[in-house]
């Protein structure tokens, strides 16, 4: 086939240009799922070639296990968390952003780099923020006559889920806010002018006209902050390593605690594979949410 018939057909150019991408995730993304997913149902272990089919044994032990009851909770209090958090400040930062003034440029730049900052040093650096003697919270609180005692943030189970919160949020902030500020952006502006010749003042116009009309953008920041929070491995373990005692652990820490540390390849695969159905019910839940959103506002 000379490259001018190529050229003329669609469906083979098609093929041979989506090819190097659908190798590239089937190699990188397919190849090692399927492989945990094998796994799981296996009592194989790091150093050994031995391979015993377990069944549902696997699945069986850690749904009965305390500690991954605990970080099941955990992915799900850090992720739901998160993400409020992440909508309420992206879209008021997409407000602001909208406003002209001085120093913009840079404001936006400074908003980015969360994004940019690898994830290891970002966490390192917010270990220092949240570390139980030099706290720069606890600092400034303290000079500002609002905290009279000490906040051990990495060191009680509440705070550090809490600090975790924060870190996830600052993390996918950036992203959420490009997304809502491109949303409003889309919204035309005749609308906006009917809603103020109506007499509609800015809270009225915000939460009657652009979020409803900013839904179906929205859904598709949260869902893929929440895909991004819920696999995310680094700001845990960086920040608390699971503790103290086990109790900041979610599903991907203790995943790589199991399987890696601890060696139990077959359990480890399980945990990881037990977080597959809970982001297939979100993702189908919010595109759902964002279709019938899209439709209403048409």
């Amino acid at each position: 086939m000379t490259r001018r018939a190529v050229a003329d057909r669609e469906d083979v150019l098609g093929v041979l240009m989506l090819a190097p991408s659908l190798a590239y995730v089937i190699l990188l993304v397919g190849v090692p799922f399927f492989l945990a997913i094998l796994l799981s149902f296996s009592n194989a272990t790091a150093g050994s070639l031995r391979f015993e089919w377990a069944g549902f044994g696997n699945y069986g032990a850690i749904l009965g296990d305390p500690i991954f009851q605990r970080a099941l909770r955990n992915s799900v209090v850090v992720t739901v968390g998160s993400q409020a958090l992440v909508v309420v400040l992206a879209t008021a930062a997409a407000q602001v952003f909208r406003a002209t003034f001085r120093g913009k440029r840079f404001a936006r730049f400074i908003l980015l780099l969360p994004w940019a900052v690898p994830v290891s040093l970002a966490a390192i650096a917010w270990t220092w923020i949240f570390d139980s003697t030099f706290s720069v919270i606890n600092w400034t609180l303290k000079a500002a006559g609002l905290l009279h005692g000490w906040l051990y943030w990495l060191g009680d189970p509440a705070l550090a889920l809490v600090a975790i919160i924060i870190v996830q949020a600052w993390r996918i902030l950036p992203f959420a806010t490009v997304i809502v500020l491109a949303g409003l952006a889309s919204i035309p502006q005749e609308i906006v002018e009917a809603a103020i010749v109506d007499g509609a003042g800015f809270w009225r116009r915000l939460f009657q006209v652009e979020l409803p009309l900013l839904l179906p953008v929205v859904t598709v920041a949260v869902l893929f902050g929440v895909v991004y929070t819920a696999t995310d491995l680094g700001v845990v373990y960086i920040l608390t390593g699971g503790g103290p005692a086990n109790t900041t652990h979610v599903l991907p820490t203790l995943a790589f605690q199991r399987g890696i540390l601890g060696a139990d390849l077959g359990q480890g695969a399980a945990i990881a594979v037990f977080l597959l159905p809970f982001l297939i019910v979100v993702a189908v839940a919010m595109l759902r949410l964002a279709r019938r959103a899209e439709v209403g506002a048409r």
